[in-house]
């Protein structure tokens, strides 16, 4: 996403999108705790070897140094950069998810945390990480829902209605190249996923369980690691203001039905192989 030379855009306070993303890298230890508690339903988190697949400022990499080896893996040297000069205590390593340099290297947890909705070739990645799993090692995947009805009404990377049902191509096209020109030279514009298109992607290999009753409890016990868009955010309030907070936890389920189709905004998702 480093469009104007040598100038992320996601430092250029001039962009649109910069208070998101900055909000998004503020939380980032607040993301990497919410992971750690996921995992932790499956696996300990001690004694691992880790790869943080697209790790951004670090906090997952940083969350999970403690007692593992982690390796924080992204292709922003400027991120990569970042994580140096805040004291990552970690590996970090440089390069493009769809070409993962650790040929005979097997890790026990593989943390993909909004990243897969980015990529041009989803097959080519998930053969590669199979290759660096081990057989008895678990995946964390994070990815917004393409048919949630609140990413309908505001897309989670642009802020807009309608651009989460879309293609990369046509949001390239029809938005991009007439709102936000300096954009459209990205190469990692998401294009978001529905639950059918990951059962696609995974269910041949990997036992998938999904994790949005953890994730709306702790969302209403204050856990700031979930949420960080303007519009998520009103919606949270709105529903805390008509105090139906126990009602939204009993909707919530692990199910592949109507909830997680249409409504749930995020997948939060561990993946074991199947054996």
């Amino acid at each position: 996403m480093e469009v104007k030379g040598n100038a992320p855009a996601w430092l250029d306070e001039s962009h649109p999108n910069y208070k998101r993303w900055e909000r998004a890298r503020n939380l980032s230890l607040e993301r990497g705790d919410f992971v750690r508690s996921v995992v932790q339903l499956h696996s300990s988190c001690s004694r691992l070897t880790v790869l943080d697949l697209g790790s951004g400022e670090g906090g997952t990499a940083k969350t999970f140094s403690e007692n593992n080896f982690v390796v924080s893996f992204d292709v922003s040297i400027t991120r990569l950069e970042r994580q140096k000069e805040s004291g990552a205590e970690y590996c970090l390593v440089n390069g493009d998810a769809l070409r993962i340099p650790f040929a005979g290297k097997k890790f026990d947890l593989i943390i993909i945390q909004d990243v897969l909705e980015h990529l041009s070739d989803i097959h080519l990645f998930i053969s590669n990480v199979k290759d660096v799993l081990k057989d008895s090692g678990i995946i964390y995947l994070s990815t917004p829902n393409k048919h949630s009805i609140i990413n309908f009404l505001s897309d989670p990377h642009w802020g807009m209605p309608v651009l989460s049902m879309l293609k990369r191509n046509s949001i390239k096209k029809y938005f991009l190249k007439i709102f936000r020109r300096s954009d459209y030279p990205r190469k990692d514009i998401a294009q978001l996923l529905s639950l059918y298109d990951l059962n696609k992607f995974f269910n041949r290999d990997f036992e998938i369980s999904i994790h949005t009753r953890h994730a709306v409890k702790k969302l209403f016990e204050g856990h700031k690691g979930i949420i960080w868009s303007e519009f998520h955010l009103r919606v949270l309030h709105l529903l805390k203001l008509l105090k139906i907070k126990n009602a939204m936890i009993k909707l919530s389920n692990d199910r592949p039905g109507l909830i997680n189709k249409f409504f749930t905004p995020s997948f939060y998702l561990i993946l074991k192989r199947i054996n």
